[in-house]
């Protein structure tokens, strides 16, 4: 079944955007459960990071597919499709496929080779198998992403220095303020990013690190691998009044700190400067913030920018991973194609192995004078004649599966053999 990508990501949209068609945990089963019941798909996973937002389907028919995954947007987001389809991109087939092994190998990440992709990309796939929205086809495509970005990283060193979006959100504050050395900061979220940046700052140098959780005891184990200390969400503003930098990246679906929020924060500090770095998708802090006096306000936009200027030095292995990349889709599509004739093929041998069988039981009074050794000499030379008749016609219909010519040769064998 063809499969095809539906999406937009954080070359394709502003952030704004971005965030409306955020698709967090706790909605997940109801996107996926939601695509499946639409008529032109039959599986889909739900590709959403603070990069990007993607559906993979399979689906017969590309442009109902399309339709049906712009429509649960479109309700997802409480947007009109008008208003936001022209950011779309789409790829159908070998292309589906080779967007999923680049975004998986970390080329189309904001920061280039970053390594979270790859769990984000696993974690995706088992919540939709986890929900029936994965099956044979989503199955094998995922498995082999994650082979492909494996390789990548392994093969080449597009994942060298700054891997990660949660490494390059503590890079950016330690060349925002010059070094964290003796610098207290604040991480709100223990999830996949929080814990990022909190084992980052522990590399930098930072005095002091607090960690903050919906869940206590994520915050609990994560500022103790770090050598931190836990805070309560209830006494955040109050560590802000000392802390010089707040990163968070929570899976929160609304704002957790307002204008006013940080404003009161900035009265009580008496004058000192706040660093704020929100990569979180939607955004933890209000845009608003960016205006109080004494905050500087960085988010995801101020991230990207950042990492571009460190690409120069990892660019040079992105042919090598494109390389890679190209080898494996070829590799998939023919497996792909390869299972498409298997079953005609295996039917085609099991109807030739019982005419055979059924010919050498019909003659089996000629052969009742017949040693066992020589009875099992017949078995062998109707068999072999047999491996032998079939042996062209199978090679040629593999080599020409998934091509016009495969499927007229597969039409043929299935008339001239009743298949």
């Amino acid at each position: 079944m063809p499969v095809v990508v539906i999406g937009l990501n954080h070359r394709t949209v502003p952030l704004e955007l971005l965030e409306r068609v955020s698709v967090s945990s706790d909605r997940l089963p109801k996107v996926l459960h939601d695509l499946c019941s639409r008529p032109n798909v039959s599986e889909a996973v739900v590709l959403s990071t603070c990069n990007r937002t993607e559906v993979y389907a399979v689906a017969e028919r590309f442009h109902g597919a399309y339709q049906d995954v712009r429509d649960v947007l479109s309700e997802l987001s409480h947007l009109a499709p008008e208003d936001f389809s022209h950011h779309l991109y789409s790829a159908f087939d070998d292309e589906a496929v080779a967007h999923l092994f680049s975004v998986a190998s970390g080329l189309e990440s904001a920061v280039l080779g970053e390594t979270e992709i790859l769990g984000q990309v696993k974690a995706a796939w088992e919540h939709a198998k986890a929900e029936g929205a994965a099956r044979t086809t989503c199955n094998r495509l995922f498995r082999h992403a994650l082979e492909v970005g494996k390789r990548a990283r392994t093969d080449t060193a597009i994942s060298r220095h700054t891997t990660s979006v949660s490494q390059a959100a503590v890079a950016m504050a330690v060349d925002q303020l010059g070094s964290l050395d003796g610098r207290s900061v604040l991480v709100v979220g223990a999830g996949e990013m929080g814990e990022g940046m909190a084992l980052g700052l522990r590399d930098r140098g930072a005095a002091d690190v607090m960690v903050a959780n919906r869940t206590s005891s994520r915050a609990a184990e994560l500022a103790r691998r770090v050598g931190g200390k836990t805070i309560a969400l209830v006494d955040v503003p109050e560590a802000l009044v000392t802390a010089d930098v707040l990163l968070t990246s929570t899976g929160s679906s609304h704002v957790l700190f307002t204008a006013d929020d940080l404003a009161g924060v900035m009265a009580e500090r008496g004058g000192r400067p706040l660093l704020v770095v929100d990569i979180a998708v939607p955004r933890d802090v209000d845009g608003a913030a960016a205006v109080v006096p004494g905050i500087t306000l960085l988010d995801l936009d101020d991230l990207r920018e950042f990492a571009a200027r460190g690409v120069a030095g990892r660019q040079s292995e992105t042919a090598e991973v494109r390389r890679i990349v190209a080898d494996e889709v070829d590799r998939y599509l023919d497996e792909a194609t390869a299972r498409t004739v298997a079953p005609l093929v295996a039917e085609l041998r099991e109807r030739a192995e019982a005419v055979r069988a059924s010919e050498v039981e019909r003659l089996a009074g000629r052969l009742s004078g017949a040693s066992e050794r020589e009875r099992e000499a017949v078995e062998a030379i109707t068999r072999g004649v047999l491996a032998k008749l079939l042996h062209e016609p199978t090679v040629r219909l593999k080599e020409a599966a998934g091509t016009p010519r495969g499927e007229r040769y597969a039409e043929a064998l299935r008339e001239l053999f009743d298949l």
